[in-house]
């Protein structure tokens, strides 16, 4: 089969793309494949990894000489006690090895999970009905938390003090198991 684009060499690349569900073949030779700016499997562009890596500032930043030299001596300090991954070897591969290494990079893990969700790091979906009592709690109190500062910025220091000790109570509804499993 000839390429599509050139109509002169063979296609030895077949892409199928699916924009706006309407499905597109193309069949191309490396060449112009590579003019189109199609990823070629096997070639020394970037993967899909690298980029990853150079958003979420893994690794060094493309196209520099080396990392951080902060940034390297942290990366070989943290190592996961249960599997021995490192986290640089975490930061290559993308993968952690095992549930222990949430907890052995946990430092390094906040920053990244903000940038990624938003900002977000707490879950905010569903919840099993036996824990969802105490994460109602948890969601209260750090709501009631924020009403509270908003009311010390305006200087509503009564009001400010109720809802502390409403967040005092709930704290209190926690540690006496009254909020769930």
């Amino acid at each position: 089969m000839l390429c599509e684009e050139c109509h002169q060499r063979q296609a030895t690349l077949h892409f199928t793309k699916i924009i706006n569900g309407k499905k597109e073949e193309m069949h191309l030779c490396e060449e112009c494949a590579r003019d189109k700016g199609e990823h070629i499997p096997g070639s020394n562009s970037y993967s899909i990894h690298d980029l990853l890596s150079g958003l979420l500032n893994f690794e060094q930043p493309m196209g520099n000489g080396g990392p951080h030299p902060s940034r390297a001596s942290v990366q070989k300090q943290l190592v996961c006690d249960s599997c021995g991954l490192s986290y640089e070897r975490f930061a290559k591969t993308g993968r952690f090895g095992c549930s222990h290494c949430y907890k052995a990079f946990d430092p390094k893990l906040d920053p990244i999970f903000k940038r990624v969700h938003s900002g977000n790091v707490r879950h905010a979906g569903k919840v099993p009905k036996r824990a969802g009592g105490r994460m109602q709690i948890q969601n209260q109190i750090d709501k009631l938390r924020k009403q509270m500062q908003q009311h010390i910025e305006q200087e509503e220091f009564e009001e400010a003090a109720q809802l502390r000790d409403q967040i005092h109570d709930l704290n209190e509804n926690i540690r006496d198991g009254k909020g769930g499993a």
